[in-house]
């Protein structure tokens, strides 16, 4: 196995291919087209920034290239930026997202009972926008809430699967079933 530069961090990507780069080539990397839209010095800092994080604070190795995404947007907006991420497939914004673990949580002790109308009612709401993408993210931390488990079990792989078919079921029933895709985190 050849030995990762103590410089450098794996970049993990969608297809599940990991790339290294250091904190100059992320930062060519992440300005790519955008220098128009931002001052490149600006980025390369901002860049350098989430790469130390990640590299130093986290002393991590490896990181997604979403995670990355994520923190860079972070820092940009608090610097007064207007950052998203855009989709490298679609070349659109991500969809807007509700999170699982909230709907858990806010369903209090009923618990499931709470829980599946309250999902049906967001994914209701995220359709009225016609999205191409509808998208629920915490999946894991919300069926371990519900099943009240500090660890993974068997109910907590049934309650998921119960999750994402109902999910889909609903998905089937609305009318804007053939135009979207549902994506589940």
């Amino acid at each position: 196995m050849i030995s990762l530069a103590r410089e450098c961090l794996l970049f993990e990507l969608a297809s599940g291919e990991s790339i290294p780069f250091s904190a100059e080539m992320i930062s060519i990397e992440v300005m790519g087209d955008t220098t128009s839209n931002f001052d490149p010095e600006v980025i390369h800092h901002a860049a350098a920034s989430v790469f130390h994080y990640f590299k130093h604070d986290q002393a991590r190795q490896t990181v997604t290239v979403a995670e990355f995404a994520e923190a860079l947007e972070k820092v940009l907006r608090t610097l007064g930026f207007k950052a998203q991420q855009v989709d490298e497939e679609s070349g659109e914004l991500p969809a807007a997202g509700a999170d699982l673990r909230r709907l858990a949580r806010e369903s209090g002790d009923a618990r499931e009972l709470v829980f599946f109308p309250r999902l049906r009612k967001e994914l209701r709401s995220q359709l009225q926008a016609s999205p191409r993408r509808v998208r629920f993210r915490g999946l894991r931390g919300c069926v371990k809430h519900l099943a009240g488990a500090r660890r993974w079990s068997p109910r907590c792989e049934s309650l998921q699967e119960q999750i994402i078919r109902y999910l889909r079921g609903c998905l089937a029933t609305e009318a804007h079933e053939a135009e979207c895709i549902l994506m589940v985190e």
